[in-house]
């Protein structure tokens, strides 16, 4: 899936990097012209994957590497 290839590449290179939420699924649907079904499967994918983590409530976010605390993703 391309969605999924290309958020995983963002996520490689470092333009998500950990701890940083990824675009909501409405903003990849209106971004890339996808399904909002589509977009939810691919984030879906990543987090199976584990490279996101899901916080419900507030989205998803790039997964910190093992031992990186501070970039765990937003507190409560």
């Amino acid at each position: 899936m391309r969605l999924a290839v290309r958020l995983r590449r963002d996520i490689a290179d470092g333009k998500l990097a950990p701890g940083m939420p990824t675009p909501s699924i409405t903003t990849l649907s209106q971004q890339y012209g996808h399904a909002r079904q589509t977009c939810a499967k691919a984030l879906r994918m990543l987090e199976d994957e584990g490279l996101l983590t899901r916080i419900p409530g507030l989205g998803y976010y790039v997964k910190a590497a093992p031992g990186d605390q501070a970039a765990a993703g937003p507190r409560s």
